[in-house]
């Protein structure tokens, strides 16, 4: 298993398991976002998932996503979760992309947004977000 810092106790992870999730335990992780769709793959069981972070005593939540298309309404979903939830947090979807693109837009409307420190951090986790720079310019105009 992966995991990849984006900020302070917020980890972002490719495709996780429903066994990766006692690893997670056992790391001290209080909270996993899901972006994976329902159905998206055969070995993506989120149901079994999120029945397993209950036993373990890790919050779960989902904000399935399709790649690419983020809208305000999954971005808000992605950034009250952030806020909300306890940490360390591990957020999750087939490769991570999408997971680091909704943090990253979240972040983005904060006013305090450095773009550049953002597109640093998701460098480092392995996503290079060049291609929604404009986006994330305009989000970060607009906090």
């Amino acid at each position: 298993m992966q995991l990849h810092e984006l900020e302070p106790g917020l980890w972002v992870a490719p495709a996780l398991s429903v066994d990766n999730l006692d690893d997670l335990a056992r790391r001290g992780v209080k909270s996993v976002i899901c972006n994976r769709r329902p159905g998206e793959a055969a070995d993506h069981d989120a149901q079994a998932m999120q029945a397993r972070a209950a036993i373990l005593g890790i919050q779960w939540r989902a904000i399935p996503v399709t790649p690419g298309d983020y809208s305000d309404e999954d971005i808000a979903a992605f950034a009250e979760a952030l806020a909300k939830l306890p940490r360390p947090l591990v957020a999750f979807c087939r490769t991570g992309r999408r997971a680091t693109h909704l943090w990253a837009h979240a972040r983005s409307q904060q006013p305090s947004c450095d773009l550049a420190v953002l597109l640093a951090a998701a460098r480092k986790a392995g996503h290079d977000l060049e291609d929604r720079r404009a986006l994330l310019e305009a989000a970060a105009r607009q906090g």
